[in-house]
């Protein structure tokens, strides 16, 4: 018995999260923007119809933006990850086991219902009248063809946002209309090389020779291959696997021209660095700072830095990390003192991770009673009265490095200042 895997996703999630609020954005042109508010990553049906392009730059597109009346917002990623938590709640009624793939969309295990497609159906309309999110459904024997049959469910109306093609003879009448640029996991490369050999749909990918496939795009095309022919190798992941590393980057809302400056950024990624490890259990062996210019700014200064350390012994502790944060950025910091250079982004790296009670211990690492009491405290204080309640003092207080986000929403689920209120 084949098991039925289906994926379900928020159509243009970020604009879907800001219409829930707002009445007035419905059938108008929205888009979201970058950090920053450098490009759009989010569009409406409405703005895509105007030609408005995924990651085009914002000072590109202001003259169609005033002439169609676009609404224009900065990324509120504080209200989106609610958002796809209470989504994902949603889903959890509908089946046990969920594999969460990214902020928009979830793997659900779909064994053991007699009408997968009454069930996607009413998983749909439970999402769009608890949440006020639209999804669509693509059910299949694998992952690669859920994706697919998420796709094509997208893009025909006929389908009604549910396309469950478990059935061998649904699948070879859609894969050949399927691009094979269009398949999960094939790129702009693999997609040159495919042509190259005259592969140019998803079904003619498939009955490709293993022995081509992986000749030409590895194992990875060859994995490609045998899931389009209904033989599963991605698992579904019922238990979330533990993170091999974590990153905290951010771009800054002005060039940082002083250490200070900078420092106070990094400080800042690294704290959220030190939460994250805690929030999961970890901690770090080895931790990287970096930091750069506009390398698209070819008028101006161009340097990038970036050190990496070993913790020892491994930690999640927010003075820890900082502390080798500290001696990263000094260590990577511009010799040449006489060139003024603004730097517009930076971060922090943490690899070599392991769970809490793993790792290793010398006779000398004996844990600190002291400093897990206070990280505890720290995490509590900030989770009950809001992020950033209680910082370092390196982090600094007026921040003048944080993004640009000038078209930022309310937090409406989260803030209770920011509560909608009904007039």
């Amino acid at each position: 018995m084949k098991r039925p895997i289906a994926i379900s996703d928020s159509a243009n999630f970020y604009v879907s999260a800001e219409r829930i609020f707002d009445p007035t954005l419905k059938n108008v042109p929205v888009i979201v923007l970058s950090n920053n508010d450098g490009c759009a990553v989010a569009r409406s049906d409405e703005a895509k119809a105007l030609g408005i392009k995924m990651g085009e730059p914002l000072h590109l597109i202001r003259d169609k933006i005033e002439a169609h009346g676009v609404r224009v917002f900065s990324s509120n990623y504080t209200l989106y990850g609610d958002i796809s938590r209470r989504v994902v709640e949603v889903y959890e009624d509908f089946t046990p086991n969920v594999e969460i793939y990214s902020i928009d969309e979830c793997f659900l295990d779909f064994t053991g219902f007699p009408d997968r497609t009454a069930h996607a159906r009413a998983m749909r309309a439970a999402v769009l009248r608890r949440i006020g999110v639209p999804v669509r459904v693509g059910i299949a024997p694998t992952k690669t063809l859920a994706k697919c049959a998420n796709d094509i469910a997208k893009r025909n109306p006929i389908f009604a946002g549910v396309l469950d093609m478990m059935d061998d003879a649904l699948a070879d009448w859609l894969l050949p209309m399927v691009p094979v640029g269009d398949l999960w996991g094939v790129g702009r490369q693999t997609e040159k090389k495919l042509h190259g050999v005259g592969i140019r749909t998803a079904a003619e990918l498939r009955d490709m020779p293993l022995r081509q496939a992986r000749s030409l795009g590895t194992v990875v095309l060859e994995r490609t291959v045998l899931e389009l022919q209904g033989e599963p190798c991605l698992s579904f992941d019922e238990v979330e696997p533990q993170r091999k590393g974590m990153a905290v980057t951010r771009s800054a809302g002005k060039p940082m021209t002083d250490f200070d400056t900078l420092f106070q950024a990094i400080t800042a990624h690294a704290t959220r660095a030190a939460e994250k490890l805690r929030q999961h259990g970890l901690v770090a062996g080895t931790l990287t700072v970096f930091f750069h210019t506009n390398r698209h700014r070819m008028d101006r200064p161009q340097y990038a830095g970036s050190r990496s350390t070993r913790m020892t012994p491994m930690s999640s502790d927010t003075f820890d990390l900082v502390e080798a944060a500290r001696r990263c950025a000094q260590a990577a910091w511009p010799k040449d003192q006489s060139r003024a250079f603004g730097f517009t982004k930076a971060g922090v790296l943490l690899d070599d991770l392991l769970r809490l009670e793993d790792r290793p211990l010398t006779l000398f690492d004996a844990q600190n009673p002291k400093s897990q009491s206070l990280m505890t405290a720290l995490d509590q204080v900030n989770q009950r009265f809001g992020k950033k309640t209680m910082v370092l003092a390196s982090e600094g207080m007026k921040r003048s490095w944080k993004l640009r986000s000038d078209h930022k929403s309310p937090r409406y689920t989260t803030r209770l200042s920011d509560l909608p209120v009904v007039r």
